[in-house]
């Protein structure tokens, strides 16, 4: 069962110093970035807490993302790729199970049949930026053609054996066994030396949709923002805790949530 997230303990949020999020629908609404989330994540920042961005947005956003956003690293296309900042340069750690032969033909395949079977699916808008896999559109522009049809959409590209993840906005497929929480951990333990102990006591991950599930089974400290709420169906493995409100405004309420908890006297 979901606990509201100020049922977080005043230890364990202080044991935190890293913060891993969601971008699409936990940072933003409608494709907006919301003022309070970034604003929160400045807050973390001047805290001394690291913020990781988890994300199946493409390397060409988060280029973007990590030359201009107050945090320690993003980890994008559903954990194919991390970029990091180490003495003012911008390193890149690739998970070693990218398909780096011939996925281009093969997602083609997958994209041909997708558009073909399933009415109204369209390439993402940001396919261009990307390196490693194909995002299907189902309700990021019009028209919104809902989680059944992701669910159709995901089901194809698997009959070709690729992954497949269902977002709140895309169906993102690719050809290689990671996913966020693969590339979340290598990061973490191979860059800041974490181990399985850090893991589940430093890091606090938010998310809001099926795609996050690994992250919500894995990280004791898991919240979503209040929207989870209308993929709750999709999601067999889900968070420990969720914000009262939506979108980035939920984000920005456990980050409150949390510093407020890291400042009271012992």
């Amino acid at each position: 069962m979901m606990r509201p997230v100020s049922d977080i303990s005043v230890e364990a949020a202080r044991r935190v110093s890293v913060v891993c999020t969601d971008i699409d629908d936990t940072l933003t609404e409608g494709g907006l970035l919301l003022r309070e989330a970034y604003a929160a994540l400045w807050r973390l920042h001047e805290a001394g807490i690291g913020v990781v961005p988890v994300t199946g947005r493409p390397a060409g956003w988060c280029d973007c993302i990590i030359r201009q956003w107050p945090i320690e690293a993003v980890i994008g296309e559903n954990g194919a790729f991390a970029w990091y900042r180490e003495q003012g340069r911008i390193r890149e750690l690739a998970h070693p199970a990218v398909a780096s032969r011939d996925h281009r033909r093969r997602l083609n395949e997958v994209r041909k049949a997708v558009v073909t079977s399933v009415p109204g699916a369209r390439i993402a808008r940001d396919q261009p930026f990307r390196r490693y896999d194909l995002a299907i559109d189902f309700r990021e522009d019009p028209p919104d053609l809902g989680f059944d049809a992701a669910r159709r959409i995901a089901v194809l590209c698997r009959e070709f054996g690729a992954e497949a993840k269902i977002s709140s906005i895309h169906v993102n497929t690719w050809f290689g066994d990671y996913d966020k929480l693969d590339m979340t951990r290598r990061y973490l333990m191979s860059v800041k030396g974490f181990d399985e102990v850090a893991l589940r006591d430093e890091v606090i991950f938010c998310g809001d949709s099926p795609n996050d599930e690994p992250m919500f089974g894995f990280f004791p400290l898991s919240c979503a923002v209040g929207n989870v709420r209308d993929v709750l169906d999709l999601i067999t493995r889900r968070p420990r805790f969720v914000t009262v409100h939506t979108h980035g405004r939920g984000f920005a309420e456990l980050v409150d949530t949390l510093l407020e908890k890291r400042s009271v006297r012992a």
